[in-house]
């Protein structure tokens, strides 16, 4: 243990209703460190800071191609080609999924295996330019509206720093890359838990873009979701409409339902769709419609109840169409398993860090964004690391590091890649990713997670702390079964609907 204070913190509350921590857990905190520690901190902090420009070219030529899930194979061999350029072992197409990877550098025997993940995918029909007006590319039909380009960019650079320091220092250990794709709706991280590739890792750490500095503990929804495709009979719509059956009916009598439900389902829940194919002319009754779902809540066994419910609504309103119905699930998530012991030390190295200061130029381009938002929290937040919180509400947002995060102790942080009020999912998110706002939060993240693996290659108790509290928060006689079950990675899940099946 590092020489310093300790502190004994009681037992930890529970987390969304769900989470509860044993009272003798004793959970170590990083408040001080030797000079030797600091001195390999700041030396890890300037190494990355020395190779920002060439990271923050990574990240935008990543931004450029905007490769949707299962689609990113130029986004990897970037990542992976940077990984293998600095001696990292690389295995590519695992889990079956051939835009997934695991980068491995190991020094020694013995020390912990630590893992970093990194997303990479784009979200569809969203684009934007890098202004701080609404300016959509020509042409384009995805967009970094998550950060997704720097998510993966940050967690690289963050890896071969460490690398670069356990070789320098001889320091023990394994650190490992997970190059996780289809973070969007395609839940990859989910088909790498189910092949074991997370088996043998002693913690795992993440980050996310956000438009603010924060490592506290908190949780998210779980979340299920299937395309149910209806089949109907064609017709002439106007000369022999008695001769049809509409698939598309089929979809509206479904949506009907379903909402109908929103009033009789618990109040944390979220559900919404939309109708991928709904037809191709007015005088054409169709004989193919589809319509892809999500169901969310906290708890993953009731998330699997309510989806359920929707599928029976389907089913409904098949037999009331004169239509028939079938499903494919396409993705499922846990909610994720907080563990505030990682999140304290990572908040600790964030604020080592700090927040992402803004030079004149970058200033401007946010006052200018910032005119887009109501009510927006001041532009200075974005150099503002926030206090550290254990939230109980869990986060209106559904992530497949929630599975990863029940296998293995997972901490994680957010650092501003956005301007301050900015949403996820908007364009003013792929906006301020497309410029230097975007690399310095990466950045940011980078350090963070470089040094919070750092404190775990260098403290076994750490690690036995954040251990202890993951075992606490997992039900007795609790074993994992994925909310997708056994179907194959869907590959083709951002492809067009297809009438064919």
């Amino acid at each position: 243990m590092h020489p310093g204070v300790v502190s004994l913190l009681p037992s930890r509350p529970s987390m969304a209703g769900l989470f509860s921590v044993p009272s003798a857990l004793v959970v170590a905190v990083l408040t001080a460190m030797p000079l030797a520690a600091q001195t390999d901190k700041a030396a890890v902090s300037d190494f990355i800071e020395e190779r920002q420009t060439r990271y923050g070219d990574m990240a935008q030529e990543i931004w450029d191609l905007a490769e949707l899930g299962y689609q990113e194979e130029e986004s990897v061999a970037l990542l992976a080609g940077e990984l293998e350029a600095e001696g990292f072992e690389v295995r590519h197409g695992v889990a079956d999924i051939p835009t997934a990877f695991v980068a491995e550098y190991s020094v020694g025997s013995g020390g912990p295996v630590v893992g970093i993940l990194a997303e990479f995918d784009a979200l569809p029909g969203i684009n934007q330019d890098r202004t701080p007006v609404r300016s959509p590319i020509e042409g384009r039909a995805a967009g970094h509206a998550c950060g997704h380009h720097v998510y993966g960019t940050g967690s690289v650079a963050a890896a071969v720093a460490v690398r670069h320091w356990m070789e320098e220092t001889g320091r023990p250990g394994v650190i490992r890359l997970y190059g996780t794709p289809a973070e969007e709706g395609g839940a990859g991280k989910v088909y790498m838990v189910r092949a074991g590739l997370f088996d043998d890792v002693d913690i795992v750490l993440n980050w996310h873009p956000s438009d603010q500095n924060d490592a506290g503990a908190g949780s998210s929804l779980s979340n299920k979701s299937a395309k149910f495709r209806f089949s109907g009979v064609s017709a002439h719509a106007a000369g022999a409409p008695e001769r049809g059956r509409s698939a598309l009916d089929g979809v509206e009598a479904m949506n009907h339902m379903v909402n109908l439900m929103r009033e009789h389902v618990p109040q944390e829940t979220r559900i919404h769709y939309v109708i991928t194919s709904g037809g191709s002319a007015p005088n054409v009754v169709p004989d193919f419609a589809e319509v892809f779902y999500y169901v969310r809540n906290p708890d993953p066994a009731r998330v699997a109840s309510i989806f359920e419910r929707v599928a029976t609504a389907a089913e409904g309103a098949a037999l009331g169409t004169g239509t028939t119905v079938e499903y494919e699930i396409i993705h499922g998530v846990y909610n994720v398993l907080p563990n505030a012991t990682l999140q304290e030390a990572m908040h600790a190295n964030l604020e080592r860090v700090g927040g992402v200061h803004y030079d004149d130029e970058e200033w401007d381009f946010a006052e200018v964004l910032h005119e887009s938002f109501d009510d927006p929290p001041p532009l200075e937040s974005a150099a503002e690391v926030q206090p550290f919180s254990v939230r109980e509400e869990a986060g209106a947002y559904s992530t497949d590091v929630a599975d990863v995060s029940w296998m293995v102790p997972t901490g994680g942080m957010g650092s501003a890649t956005w301007v301050p009020g900015t949403a996820a999912h908007s364009w003013q998110a792929v906006a301020a990713g497309g410029t230097p706002i975007g690399t310095k939060g990466m950045v940011v993240a980078a350090k963070t997670l470089a040094m919070t693996a750092m404190d775990l290659f260098t403290d076994p108790e750490l690690v036995e702390a954040a251990q202890a509290e993951h075992q606490g928060r997992v039900p007795d006689g609790w074993t994992y079964e994925s909310l997708l079950g056994d179907r194959p990675p869907p590959l083709d899940y951002r492809a067009p609907a297809n009438p064919g099946g």
